[in-house]
């Protein structure tokens, strides 16, 4: 097994399909899937595959991507939700990762992106006690 990167309890990643840079992540190994910040968003069917198709804040482009799967959470104010899950990729530790992302309105929250453990998983130990590993360690 590869060793583990060691990460803090939150990070700051790029996103360089979406053309982010220094996006704040914070680090919730309670939340299964990770999450975006994202207010707009509509999911199209095309054929067999349904496509989500959104615009950052401040951004003019729209971006579309195949919804990898959908599924029914509960938020953590305890309302169920559907969740369009699509694969983009990250950067942490100047390597790139895969990662299956979800969008919501994080607007009230203090990072606008969260990591969750489906993507930690096998790749990450996180160290509570520290923040920004990944891009000091890069």
């Amino acid at each position: 097994m590869a060793s583990l990167k060691i990460i803090g309890s939150t990070e700051t990643v790029d996103l360089p399909e979406l053309g982010l840079s220094k996006v704040p992540a914070k680090i919730d190994t309670g939340a299964k899937t990770s999450v975006l910040h994202c207010k707009d968003f509509r999911v199209e069917k095309e054929g067999a595959k349904r496509y989500i198709y959104f615009r950052l804040q401040d951004d003019d482009k729209e971006y579309r991507f195949i919804v990898h799967r959908e599924k029914k959470v509960k938020s953590s104010f305890g309302e169920s939700e559907i969740r369009y899950i699509f694969i983009t990729k990250i950067l942490m530790f100047g390597r790139e990762y895969a990662i299956k992302l979800s969008l919501r309105d994080r607007s009230s929250m203090k990072y606008p992106m969260l990591l969750g453990y489906n993507f930690l998983k096998g790749k990450f130990l996180v160290d509570v006690s520290k923040d920004n590993l990944s891009v000091n360690n890069a």
